[in-house]
Parts: C-alpha cells; sequence; structure tokens
C-alpha cells in the first residue's frame, strides 16, 4: 500500500480559470448575479415574461410561452437556450458552466440539478472542464435528478424522481435509478 502523505493529487494554487472560460467579463457576471438576486429570485410566482425577459437580456434564448419559477438559479444566462412551452420548476441549478440546451414542452422539475462544469481531477491544477448538457423535446426530468456534463436525454424520455444521470439516454424510454437506467418504452401519442 502506497504512503499517501507523501502523494500530492491536486494542488489548488497551480489553479486558474480559462481564459473566456465564462464567456463574458467579470464585471458582466457579477451584473447578471446582482439582477438575479434583486430582480429575478424575489420576483412574484406568477411574473414568467418579467423573468424570461431578464434571462433574454443577458443572452439566454428562451421560447414562448417558458415557465421559470423564481427559485431557480442559473449560473450564466447567455450559455443556456430553452424551447416553447417549456417548464423550469422550483429550486432547479442550471450551472451553465457550459452550453444547456432544453428542447420545446419538457419539464424539469423542482429541485433537479444539470451540472454543464465540473473538474479534471487527472491533473494537479484541477482545472474547470464543461460539456453540454441537452434535454431535448417533450422530455420530463421528475423531481431531484442530477445530469452530468456531456448528457444528452433524448426526445420524450423520462428521467425518474431522485436518479442520476451520467450518460445519455436515449429518446421514448423511462429511466430510473442512480445510475439512470432505461425500465420500460414510453407511450407516445400518435398524430
Amino acid at each position: 500500500m502506497k504512503d499517501q502523505r507523501n502523494i500530492v493529487y491536486q494542488d489548488l494554487k497551480l489553479n486558474r480559470t480559462p481564459k473566456d472560460f465564462r464567456g463574458r467579463s467579470k464585471v458582466y457576471v457579477q451584473l447578471w448575479w446582482i439582477v438575479q438576486a434583486l430582480l429575478f429570485n424575489p420576483s412574484p410566482q406568477v411574473f414568467y415574461r418579467w423573468r424570461n425577459w431578464l434571462l433574454r437580456r443577458f443572452g439566454a434564448s428562451i421560447g414562448k410561452g417558458v415557465l421559470i419559477r423564481p427559485s431557480v438559479t442559473v449560473t450564466y444566462p447567455w450559455k443556456l437556450s430553452i424551447g416553447d412551452y417549456s417548464w423550469i420548476g422550483d429550486d432547479v441549478t442550471l450551472y451553465t458552466l457550459g452550453e444547456i440546451k432544453i428542447g420545446s414542452n419538457s419539464v424539469v422539475s423542482q429541485r433537479s440539478y444539470l451540472c454543464a462544469g465540473s473538474h479534471d481531477h487527472k491533473k494537479i491544477d484541477f482545472p474547470l472542464t464543461n460539456e453540454p448538457i441537452t434535454i431535448e423535446d417533450e422530455c420530463w426530468v421528475a423531481t431531484d435528478v442530477y445530469i452530468a456534463p456531456g448528457v444528452c436525454i433524448g426526445k420524450g424520455t423520462i428521467v425518474g424522481a431522485r436518479s442520476s444521470v451520467f450518460k445519455s439516454l436515449p429518446g421514448g424510454n423511462i429511466c430510473v435509478g442512480s445510475p439512470a437506467r432505461i425500465i420500460k418504452e414510453r407511450k407516445g401519442y400518435d398524430d
């Protein structure tokens, strides 16, 4: 067995945020966080258009009829895209270190965490990384689901409550667990 006392796994004093990682200046990022804290989060629940307008002003692509609850947290709105008539529930975190794309008619339920960023644990300076997350049209991400960087949820798929998704899931299925796995096909409606 190795003597763990002499091994260095990470040295955070070497860590630096990569240039342009945020996609905007530090000042712009801070301005968004102030707006989110003072204007977005305290807004009345029914002010969906107001929150959509604020997100659009900061570069998000928000479709028509989108319902975003006031307790949602968005790290960098300019890396967020949400299609028409989608819903984002209470206390959802959209950790947009990488792009997050949510299709039309999709639901991300309360307390879910979409994490489009991480760290490279194989490097001593523990650098930030990002990979996009895509949730295609007509999906339902149920309550308290974790979605890892680089994941795509295929059209019409349901991810059950308290699941953790570390790999992409194909469309038209119901998936549960940690890690999430397909348990059955989702029944659709013919046109």
